[in-house]
């Protein structure tokens, strides 16, 4: 059983911000002026949560490994 985490990013609600990049560029990049994840798996991190929590637009979604959201709370 998997203990990770995967990424997403909803580019229909994606304004660009890139506070999530600014939060955590080891797991977000900009890509067209849009946040995309540098990888959609992840370990669990603090980082992670704390990057999805600061979109101003939750267009961020953290999941565990059975589909449960982390983050945004």
């Amino acid at each position: 059983m998997s203990t990770g985490w995967r990424i997403e990013v909803d580019a229909e609600r994606c304004i660009g911000s890139g506070s999530c990049v600014g939060m955590a560029p080891a797991h977000f990049r900009m890509e067209s002026g849009l946040a995309t994840p540098i990888t959609t798996a992840v370990e669990p991190t603090e980082t992670v949560i704390d990057a999805a929590e600061s979109c101003p637009v939750e267009a961020i979604a953290v999941r565990d490994h059975d589909d449960t959201l982390i983050a945004p709370s």
